[in-house]
């Protein structure tokens, strides 16, 4: 049965690193009390597993951080949990790619083991990363990713304001995706989450989330909504 906790960032505005979402974390994890962390979103890896490890050790989980090299490959076959933080969602993804560990999630993730994604984490557990908001900085492969979900999902979503935004929407570059692509996809916005227990996934957090379907208009969901159809 997978378990998934797939968050759409990591701050929200005003608050400290994972504040908005510790509990959520918490509670998901139950008795599983230590995970692997990837850094490979980031630039410097082991300030990034350091946060994680200071920050989650305040709930009683222990965080070990994945290298990019065969003792990372084993902690990620042997860990009780892993989560992905965010960052550069390219770089994450080549990175991965390149230490052959896309295949040992996948087994892993699909098996059951607790999956975290954050941002860039959860680009990678989708079909493809081709609904990212970020800079190709490096060239992975393929876009191909996880595929934990069956749905692309847009972590950061915003919502147009016509009064003061005056350039490219949101909404007009996912419709633009839909133009080449069928899968769906969730807009997440910030603050909020996609939790799967097996067949089952609810929303959760603040501020919903929209679904977007090619050759439909966007359908707003909101907290607590069930999104099993979409699994």
């Amino acid at each position: 049965m997978k378990r998934l906790l797939l968050i759409s960032n990591s701050v929200n505005h005003g608050q400290g690193f994972l504040d908005h979402v510790l509990a959520e974390i918490d509670g998901f994890l139950g008795e599983v009390r230590s995970l692997a962390f990837i850094p490979f979103a980031q630039k410097d890896r082991e300030g990034a597993g350091g946060r994680v490890r200071d920050r989650l050790a305040e709930i009683g989980v222990e965080v070990a951080t994945v290298t990019a090299d065969e003792a990372g490959r084993n902690l990620l076959r042997n860990c009780a949990a892993a989560f992905t933080g965010g960052g550069n969602t390219f770089r994450l993804l080549k990175t991965l790619q390149e230490e052959r560990m896309i295949p040992i999630l996948a087994e892993q993730g699909k098996a059951g083991m607790p999956y975290i994604g954050s941002s860039a984490g959860t680009n990678i557990a989708t079909p493809t990363i081709r609904t990212t908001n970020d800079m190709p900085i490096v060239q992975p492969a393929s876009f191909d990713a996880i595929g934990l979900v069956s749905f692309q999902i847009n972590p950061h979503y915003i919502d147009a304001h016509p009064a003061t935004h005056m350039g490219e929407t949101r909404e007009q570059r996912l419709k633009e995706f839909h133009e080449e692509n069928e899968t769906v996809v969730v807009g997440l916005r910030e603050g909020a989450w996609i939790r799967v227990e097996g067949e089952r996934a609810t929303l959760g957090g603040a501020n919903g989330a929209r679904i977007f379907r090619p050759g439909q208009e966007p359908e707003e969901r909101k907290s607590g909504a069930d999104l099993s159809d979409l699994v």
